[in-house]
């Protein structure tokens, strides 16, 4: 690899790792933060602005970005926009909480575009599209290295976290003038509907194995939304310090089993793949369920349950959504291979997970009834002096359940988790029937 080239792949991974580290700054205990702050019932239209900028960017993507402007400045002053917009938020939270709602549906709209932009800026600028999976494992250690920032200083509950994520996206607003000059990959062609709106792409589902894969993709997204939304505060209740640092467990499984991807590819096949990473699905949310009521000293209590079912995220995602990137791929003809991802994105990261969001806070505010006491509880039982910064790291895995929550409370909250996630494992559990009973493709081979 010559100077130039490595210098463009060095820029790329940077790229990469600050643009994954924005979003993971602030999503994933978004929800614990809002319910410890007072302000839960926004925790909802947190989480479901990023399947609604899902739907959305693609248009946007189509109509401006590919035809009129570089790639890289269109990034440039999207997380600009994006940057301004989320560090509104805490000035929002204090005093009109109705209005965060807006500001991270405004945040996300900008921010969702960035991610096809970014593919673009990569596949435009290496020699060789297997460069690709080296360049963008920096964005999943972006993710990580955010969650344990935030759990290093102790951000996991604070509404700084949006400082953070505001602070790294203005910073990448900065870089993105010195990526390499990335012109519209569509500039001067006429804007072609039955492209953009995925028209032909539909004709798969003439597929019986494709218009399976589909749909079981699209509802296993809503089962996945309420560990994505929903996990954060469990562990809350659980006691765990530092919840953002936790759920980095499931990133660093993500890079594993996504290095190990060709192994199991090789023994398993495509149609297993997917069915172990359902099965996955199915015994995290299990896990998760045992995990509550041994805590609660209904049975020994261990914690080994929880971190397993959080490091099971390398398996659920790597094995099914990974797999399914690649089963489309083949699946579909040349010309039309990118609508069919395109459609695969707005059916799973769009549809399904606008559903499973939508489902998933009102059935644990009706569920879970005693979640906000207990996190009052706990808080109020913490010390408040300020830890410092190799202090706060030693606890970012810890548990802390002070000795002074009501172990009353504490019980029936962890028995009413218990029967939460119950919830999500039969969902899961349905749709693997579905799968296994329709999904038998006509190419059988093992390799990706």
């Amino acid at each position: 690899m010559n100077t130039q080239n490595s210098s463009i792949k060095t820029r790329l991974c940077v790229m990469n790792f600050i643009q994954l580290f924005v979003w993971g700054a602030w999503f994933t205990t978004v929800g614990a933060c809002l319910t410890v702050n007072k302000l839960g019932g926004e925790a909802g239209h947190a989480y479901n602005s990023a399947p609604l900028a899902a739907i959305f960017a693609p248009l946007f993507l189509g109509f401006i970005a590919d035809r009129f402007f570089a790639s890289e400045k269109v990034m440039s002053a999207l997380f600009l926009i994006g940057g301004l917009i989320i560090a509104a938020v805490p000035y929002a939270a204090e005093h009109d909480p109705s209005l965060m709602r807006w500001l991270f549906l405004g945040h996300m709209l900008c921010y969702m575009p960035t991610l096809g932009l970014a593919n673009t800026i990569a596949f435009s600028n290496i020699p060789d599209p297997s460069e690709y999976p080296s360049i963008r494992v920096w964005g999943t250690i972006g993710w990580i290295a955010a969650g344990l920032l935030n759990g290093a200083m102790g951000l996991s509950y604070s509404m700084n976290m949006f400082y953070i994520a505001a602070g790294t996206s203005l910073a990448l607003s900065a870089f993105c003038l010195f990526l390499p000059h990335t012109p519209p990959p569509a500039k001067g062609a006429p804007i072609d509907l039955r492209s953009l709106f995925m028209v032909d792409a539909f004709s798969l589902f003439k597929r019986i194995d494709f218009a399976v894969f589909m749909v079981c993709s699209t509802l296993i997204c809503i089962p996945l939304a309420y560990y994505y939304g929903i996990t954060g505060d469990f562990l809350t209740g659980l006691g765990f310090e530092q919840p953002a640092a936790t759920m980095t467990i499931g990133q660093m499984s993500e890079i594993f089993f996504m290095v190990m991807m060709p192994v199991f590819f090789r023994r398993l096949g495509v149609k297993w793949m997917i069915i172990v990473g359902m099965l996955a699905w199915i015994g995290r949310y299990l896990l998760f369920s045992w995990g509550a009521t041994a805590q609660a000293g209904i049975a020994n209590s261990s914690l080994w349950a929880i971190f397993l079912a959080v490091a099971l995220h390398g398996v659920c995602y790597d094995f099914f959504f990974v797999t399914g990137y690649i089963y489309t791929d083949k699946t579909a003809p040349a010309a039309i291979r990118s609508q069919a991802q395109s459609m695969l994105v707005f059916f799973t990261q769009g549809i399904g997970m606008y559903f499973g969001f939508s489902m998933a806070f009102p059935k644990m505010a009706e569920s879970v009834s005693q979640h906000g006491a207990l996190v009052e509880a706990i808080k109020g039982a913490r010390s408040a002096e300020p830890l410092g910064f190799w202090e706060q790291f030693t606890k970012m895995f810890s548990v802390n359940l002070p000795q002074s929550v009501d172990q009353g409370l504490f019980g029936e909250t962890m028995a009413q988790w218990n029967q939460f996630w119950i919830g999500p494992a039969v969902m899961a559990g349905v749709i693997l029937a579905l799968f296994l009973v329709g999904f038998r493709p006509k190419d059988q081979g093992n390799q990706p």
